[in-house]
């Protein structure tokens, strides 16, 4: 069945994250009413629900979201609560979607497929019941228009996989239904912000602006362009990096082992992790989400005895002694706090400053993801480029946008179908030739002259040749090890000739600059280039091949020839 042959009355947003999903929907009456859901099972207030699953020995399904971490909530003023040993939670599952090589951890016999179509069916049978009490008249079948939200690294394979399990899931009807559209959320908050949010600003026509999506689990920039007829520029820029709102999660912990042990913390995390989980939400709840950086009086007390009672068997002495002197209790003061924020954020200042460099102005920062509703974050963000950005701006319900986003886009679709166009695919021919500029180790065949005071040399190392052909969406990529290509930056150079050894020989010319300064942190780290050719376009993608630390920087260079 073709898009045409469904009669779309509603469209459902769903975002699947690696951490947190959602969903929201509209009805095409009304596109300007777009619901959030905020009642989950076991929980409501909440626009969010955890992506874990809670499986028994036989790996059948327990419980999902919530429910999967509040088993023993109840539980935890019971002084024998320590001694029930929960089955392992599985979380994190969707990142064996990615390319990354080390993989989060599966429990023996669970399929990651068998993860993702488990939770889909259960977001499945919610939505369907959410809709069904609005409109009891709804064929979810053939009036609902699906936008999944999947991470940006989602290939063409992964999509396939994951459309796989959203037919096994029950969310359409056959595997080839024409009625479940894929978006990233780079597209989804673009769209909402372009739609939603600047013209409320006056941004005006070829204007840039920045998204800072700060998650739970990273941050991700792009810089955009405003064009005319509300539409937007490619990606121009784009930095990834793990520094988002769990970061802050992991200092309170090290905090933590500071005052009860590593030892301690280790053990609870591995027989007990519910009740970690909870006393981290509770901590995010009274401690994070709360704090300004103003009060200087403000403050959170933990009190062990009474939200995580199994981790009082495994502290040992010394700290057991000194935690029994003060009944089990620990004051969290405002300056414990702010030291658990300061270096996520001094990193993620670090990160929007390097994407306003790349731009010669921007007219505007939006602020969205959960973590961008700190007030803390704001506060620094504001104080840091005020003086530079015109508009720093918080959407209402930041860490909605990207959902938002995927229906917005779902009420435009219809339209979008009507005015596309066949596109005829070629290959690519290259004109010139393209290289970098590294450095290598001096040889005594080398000119003495270029040799530099560290016994190195920079070289024009070339990454496509003239008369070369390469496929539509098909990069070039290459990996170094850090200290191989030039300091803080990488140096894009084109040429005429075939064949050049120096950047500065006759005809090489730089098209531009990426700065990779915040590099500067992983020693002796590999990294990867990928150049992808377009038109009058080259982007480029920076990334660190060490998916621990998750960093990634693309840059996009107009007007190459």
């Amino acid at each position: 069945m073709s898009f045409l042959d469904y009669t779309i009355r509603v469209v459902v947003g769903i975002e699947f994250g690696v951490k947190y999903s959602s969903f929201a929907y509209a009805h095409l009456c009304s596109p300007n009413g777009i619901v959030v859901n905020d009642c989950w099972p076991d929980y409501s207030g909440r626009m969010k629900i955890p992506t874990v699953l809670k499986y028994d020995e036989s790996f059948n399904l327990k419980s999902w979201g919530y429910s999967a971490l509040s088993q023993s909530k109840q539980s935890y003023r019971n002084k024998r609560s320590f001694d029930i040993k929960p089955v392992k939670l599985v979380e994190n599952f969707l990142l064996y979607l990615s390319k990354m090589e080390n993989k989060p951890y599966l429990p023996e016999g669970l399929d990651y497929k068998t993860a993702i179509t488990d939770y889909l069916r259960e977001m499945s049978n919610f939505v369907k019941n959410t809709l069904r009490t609005s409109w009891s008249d709804i064929d979810f079948y053939k009036n609902v228009l699906i936008i999944l939200q999947v991470p940006v690294e989602c290939d063409n394979k992964a999509k396939a996989i994951m459309r796989e399990c959203a037919y096994n899931a029950g969310l359409i009807s056959y595997k080839d239904s024409s009625n479940l559209y894929f978006i990233t959320k780079h597209e989804a908050a673009s769209i909402y912000c372009n739609m939603k949010v600047l013209r409320e600003f006056n941004i005006s026509v070829g204007s840039s602006f920045i998204i800072e999506d700060t998650s739970a689990d990273a941050i991700d920039i792009i810089i955009r362009t405003l064009l005319e007829n509300n539409e937007l520029g490619d990606i121009s820029g784009r930095i990834e990096d793990p520094c988002g709102g769990n970061s802050v999660d992991e200092e309170f912990l090290k905090f933590l082992s500071r005052k009860v042990g590593q030892s301690a913390i280790n053990l609870l995390k591995e027989n007990h992790y519910d009740q970690l989980q909870y006393m981290i939400k509770r901590f995010c709840r009274n401690g994070k989400f709360l704090f300004t950086g103003q009060d200087r009086d403000f403050s959170y007390e933990l009190d062990f005895t009474d939200i995580c009672r199994a981790i009082i068997q495994y502290v040992k002495d010394p700290e057991r002694e000194q935690m029994e002197y003060q009944y089990w209790l620990i004051n969290v003061t405002f300056e414990d706090i702010k030291a658990m924020f300061d270096p996520v954020i001094e990193r993620i200042l670090r990160l929007i400053n390097t994407q306003l460099n790349a731009v010669s102005s921007c007219k505007a920062i939006l602020l969205i993801g959960g973590f961008s509703q700190s007030m803390y974050l704001q506060k620094r963000i504001k104080e840091e480029f005020s003086q530079k950005v015109t508009n720093i701006i918080i959407p209402a319900s930041p860490s909605m946008i990207n959902v938002r986003g995927a229906v917005q886009y779902g009420l435009m679709l219809p339209e979008m179908l009507n005015k596309s166009t066949k596109l005829s695919i070629t290959p690519r021919v290259f004109e010139k030739t393209y290289g970098i500029k590294t450095t290598r180790k001096w040889n005594p065949g080398d000119p003495i002259e270029r040799k530099l005071p560290d016994g190195m040399i920079n070289i024009f190392l070339r990454i496509a040749k003239q008369g070369d052909e390469i496929p539509v969406n098909t990069g070039i990529s290459m990996i170094f090890s850090s200290s191989f290509l030039s300091r803080n930056s990488l140096d894009l150079f084109v040429t005429n000739e075939h064949d050049v050894k120096y950047c500065d020989s006759p005809g090489v010319s730089k098209i531009g600059i990426l700065d990779i300064s915040t590099l500067s942190i992983l020693s002796n780290s590999a990294i990867s280039v990928t150049l992808f050719f377009d038109n009058m376009k080259i982007k480029a993608i920076v990334q660190d091949v060490n998916v621990k630390t998750g960093w990634k920087y693309e840059k996009v260079f107009d007007n190459i020839y």
